[in-house]
């Protein structure tokens, strides 16, 4: 069992911490780069939380595009592979779907306010 506070938590409280009480008390060069920090802890957080369950169902997706079991990279070398050979390609079933959904767990960890992001989930939602 993992003590509290978790990594996450951790590296959120820096984040605030930083935004909170330093950054209003820098001048403007510091600030900066004190805003760079805050913000690079915040996708440190967010890798930490959602990048495991990410990893997982990437895994979980390229086993089945590919009817094998292997590490996600091993998987992912074969689908590169695969693509680069003409094995694979925007007509194989599935092939969109995995790398629309691999793209969208990766935004949602790197720019989860990027605007074509936030329209992209809020149309899937919709759906």
């Amino acid at each position: 069992m993992q003590d509290q506070p978790s990594a996450a938590a951790l590296v959120a409280a820096i984040a605030e911490f930083i935004r909170g009480q330093a950054l209003p008390q820098l001048d403007a060069h510091a600030a900066y780069h004190a805003r760079v920090a805050a913000n690079a802890l915040d996708i440190v957080r967010r890798e930490l939380e959602l990048a495991p369950a990410a990893a997982a169902a990437e895994q979980a997706r390229l086993a089945a595009l590919l009817c094998r079991d292997d590490t996600l990279d091993a998987l992912n070398g074969s689908l590169s592979a695969a693509i680069e050979t003409g094995a694979m390609d925007a007509t194989t079933p599935g092939l969109a779907q995995h790398l629309w959904a691999t793209t969208l767990d990766k935004l949602a960890i790197d720019q989860p306010n990027y605007a074509s992001y936030r329209r992209t989930i809020e149309e899937r939602a919709g759906r």
